[in-house]
């Protein structure tokens, strides 16, 4: 597996490599098959190595020993970027730059998995930038991302669609699942839209009034 860049035009999302449970190659092969702009965080940079991808940019803490002449050379051209800020994750940063950078959306891999805090902290934090830039998670079993006030998408009949707020989500609505939702509200540890699922093959519609609701499409 391999990622080479040569055209980097922004139109297609870029993707972010973070150091939790690895997915399959063939997910990640998918996600690198559009030659976009990858960023790699932190010690990733080795098992990234490993599997035979190029990325682009390597940032992060930097907070254990590295040998970066060793790695930019492997690597050339590579884009080093430091980041010791402490109040954010390198994920936290990893979007904010592209953000700055002017990338309308990104994909993310390697971020849930292995440790509880930073899975948790990974997904919640996709609502932070829903004004500034499309965000998706993904692993093996699901693709998470956060809600506009009004969506709508075609489902094949029985697709698990979880619905998860991060705090409370007031006055939401929906058609085309299983179970219904009529101007309800959800608060994570109270109540949560977990294991709904497409009734039939059609569009489902999802609209809410207040707060911040992430969608996962998931399956086993």
């Amino acid at each position: 597996m391999s990622s080479h860049h040569i055209v980097k035009d922004k139109q297609e999302p870029a993707l972010i490599i973070a150091n939790g449970q690895e997915c399959s190659d063939e997910l990640l092969g998918q996600l690198l098959e559009w030659n976009p702009f990858v960023v790699v965080l932190d010690n990733a940079i080795y098992r990234v190595m490993h599997k035979g991808i190029k990325p682009d940019l390597w940032m992060g803490d930097f907070d254990r020993g590295h040998d970066f002449e060793d790695i930019r050379e492997k690597l050339y051209p590579l884009e080093i970027v430091h980041t010791p800020n402490q109040d954010k994750t390198d994920l936290e940063k990893a979007v904010d730059l592209l953000v700055e950078r002017g990338f309308p959306a990104v994909n993310i891999v390697w971020a849930t998995g292995r440790r509880a805090d930073h899975t948790i902290t990974n997904i919640t934090n996709l609502v932070r930038h829903k004004e500034k830039i499309k965000a998706v998670m993904f692993d093996d079993y699901s693709k998470i991302f956060p809600l506009p006030a009004n969506f709508e998408k075609w489902y094949p009949a029985g697709t698990v669609l979880s619905l998860i707020p991060v705090g409370t989500v007031e006055g939401i609505t929906t058609e085309g699942l299983k179970y219904e939702l009529r101007g309800e509200s959800l608060t994570i540890g109270w109540r949560t839209g977990s294991s709904n699922e497409a009734l039939q093959d059609g569009i489902v519609s999802i609209r809410y009034e207040k707060g911040d609701l992430l969608l996962m499409e998931c399956h086993d």
